[in-house]
C-alpha cells in the first residue's frame, strides 16, 4: 500500500526488457518519492510492434513538480541516466540479432492522456525545459523534443486551429 504522501506510478514494460534493465528506472522513481508498480506486457502477435519501450503512467504535473524540486539532487540525475541507459542492447541480444530501432520511455498522465516521449538521447537542456513546461497548452500530444528547434512540441496540437 502506498504511503499517503507518495504517488503511485504504473510502469508497463515491453517483455524484452529485463528486470536488470528496468530496475534503474524503478529505483529513480522511488528516489523521487513515487511508488512504482511494474507490469510486463506478454509477447504480442501484431503487425505493428510497440513504439515505446516503457510506458510510465503518472500524474504529469505532480511528477514534473517533484523532479523540478529535486533537480539539484542525485535522484534527478538517476532518472536521466535510467532513461539513457535503456538504449543499450539487452543481454539476450546476439551478434545475429537485427538491431531494433531506438524506442523511448513514455510518460502518460492517466487523467488527461497526455504523453511525453523521453528519447534515450535527450540533452540535459531538454530535461530542464520539461520542468518548466506549461502542460495546459497541450491538448492532443504526444510531446516530443525537437532537437533542431531545441524545444518541446506537439505537432498534433500545432496542426489544430486555435479556438
Amino acid at each position: 500500500m502506498a504511503e499517503p504522501d507518495r504517488v503511485r506510478v504504473d510502469l508497463v514494460v515491453d517483455y524484452r526488457i529485463t528486470r536488470e534493465q528496468e530496475q534503474p528506472l524503478t529505483d529513480a522513481l522511488t528516489a523521487l518519492g513515487f511508488v512504482p508498480s511494474t507490469r510486463v506486457l506478454p509477447p504480442r502477435r501484431v503487425v505493428e510492434p510497440l513504439s515505446w519501450l516503457i510506458l510510465v503512467s503518472l500524474p504529469l504535473h505532480a511528477f514534473l513538480t517533484t523532479v523540478g524540486n529535486k533537480a539539484a539532487e542525485a535522484a534527478y540525475h538517476r532518472l536521466q541516466n535510467a532513461v539513457r541507459n535503456l538504449r543499450t542492447p539487452s543481454p539476450t541480444t546476439t551478434a545475429t540479432t537485427p538491431p531494433e530501432p531506438s524506442r523511448p520511455v513514455v510518460l502518460q498522465d492517466p487523467a488527461t492522456g497526455l504523453r511525453i516521449v523521453l528519447d534515450p538521447d535527450l540533452p540535459h537542456g531538454a530535461y530542464q525545459q520539461l520542468l518548466s513546461l506549461d502542460l495546459t497548452r497541450y491538448r492532443l500530444g504526444p510531446l516530443h523534443y525537437d532537437h533542431a528547434r531545441s524545444r518541446w512540441r506537439s505537432p498534433l496540437d500545432e496542426a489544430q486551429p486555435i479556438d
